[in-house]
């Protein structure tokens, strides 16, 4: 009964935590531009994610050691470098684009303009990491965050043509021209398969102290949690197609994003919808600062971890503030978040395979895995997804250059 109750919690953990910002807006985006014609890259992103998650936290179960604790060891100090310094870069990116969103969701809620609200969240947040434990910072924001189950229940509520939504699926809208379609294809695949993910799962795995005798519901929280978010994020995108691909309206705020919750289930909608955006972006905010500790640290060879005091690991402390401060700053620029959380996601997308590489490699490596590296199954579909992401690397900057960021 116990274990469960732990494979339950982890599923739910991971279900509400799947989304973030980018998911949020990149399937609102995407609904409303090209309905349901881009459902089929969540899925390839949902199926990515989950392949290389679970080799991510099969390493840290088995070894006891996270990914890019390896990753220099593995593949030598150069190339190692420069899988950090793409990592780290994107990173800080979402990381401001998640402090962004949880500040624009704080004034939806309370109509106090959202750059009020930064240096609040980014404090707020800073203070969860240092004080709160790991597990149950974890599980209070993941939970949190199933309130974006009411984007499911919105989609149920407005009735939509399910026979128009099925018919979206074969292909974009005539207006739209194929280099946009591709570009925020590539946007897309970014946010389902953003190299912070994999980084925090693997770590977090050495910070609960996995072992092998976890392994079974690292898989259930990957392979059950994972693709159910995965279904929420289509449901984002059904509902924006529902609102506003009609209307041919163009989704480009949050106060748009949130819209199809209050026509379909009025103020206890919007309000619902407007927490478990908090809830899901100020997680991420601390999944995405953390993550950035842990890459510089693991990389370095720095003590390291939630669980340690500042004083026994103060440069992975450090590193946590300052990527904080950093992005905390580029958001009081007013910068729009959401042009923010856009760019995050196609250079995202440009650095996943510096990402997925060393994880397909170490996870085939029996000095570090023993007989518990990758099947046969695995590494074909690992090397598939590996050729699969080189083309969208090539692609990603030129496209964002040719349709000026999907304009």
């Amino acid at each position: 009964m116990k274990k469960l109750f732990a494979v339950t919690l982890g599923i739910l953990t991971a279900f509400g935590g799947f989304v973030d910002i980018g998911d949020l807006v990149g399937n609102a985006l995407v609904g409303s531009r090209f309905g349901m014609s881009l459902a089929w890259v969540v899925v390839v992103g949902v199926v990515g994610i989950c392949l290389f998650a679970e080799m991510s936290g099969r390493v840290a179960a088995v070894s006891g050691r996270p990914v890019f604790d390896l990753v220099r060891e593995r593949l030598g100090p150069r190339a190692g470098l420069v899988n950090l310094a793409a990592s780290f870069f994107v990173n800080v990116l979402t990381l401001a684009a998640e402090i962004g969103g949880a500040s624009l969701a704080l004034e939806l809620a309370t109509g106090v303009n959202y750059l009020l609200w930064v240096p609040g969240v980014a404090l707020v947040a800073w203070l969860v990491m240092w004080r709160v434990r790991f597990e149950t910072m974890e599980r209070v924001f993941g939970l949190a965050g199933l309130a974006l189950v009411v984007f499911a229940v919105t989609l149920w509520t407005l009735g939509p043509d399910w026979g128009e939504l099925a018919g979206q699926l074969a292909g974009p809208p005539q207006d739209e021209g194929a280099p946009t379609y591709w570009y925020y294809a590539i946007a897309l695949l970014g946010g389902a398969m953003t190299p912070y993910e994999v980084f925090f799962f693997s770590s977090g795995g050495v910070e609960e102290r996995w072992s092998a005798r976890d392994l079974a519901v690292e898989r259930a929280n990957v392979f059950i949690g994972f693709p159910l978010g995965g279904f929420l994020s289509l449901t984002i995108a059904g509902c924006a197609a529902t609102v506003f691909l009609p209307l041919q309206a163009q989704v480009s705020s949050l106060s748009q994003m949130v819209l199809p919750a209050g026509i379909g289930l009025g103020g206890i909608g919007l309000a619902l919808v407007i927490f478990g955006i908090f809830a899901a972006t100020f997680g991420a905010t601390l999944e995405t600062a953390l993550s950035s500790g842990y890459t510089l640290s693991q990389y370095f060879g720095w003590q390291w971890g939630k669980r340690l005091r500042p004083r026994d690991a103060a440069r992975f402390h450090a590193v946590v503030l300052v990527v904080m401060v950093a992005a905390t700053a580029l958001i009081l620029t007013t910068i729009d978040p959401i042009t923010v959380t856009e760019y995050s996601l196609v250079f995202s997308a440009a650095a996943l395979p510096l990402t997925y590489l060393p994880v397909l490699m170490i996870a085939n490596d029996p000095d570090y895995m023993g007989d518990r590296v990758n099947g046969r199954f695995a590494n074909t579909l690992g090397t598939l997804y590996m050729v699969l992401l080189c083309v969208v690397a090539v692609a990603a900057v030129p496209l964002l250059i040719a349709t000026k960021a999907g304009q």
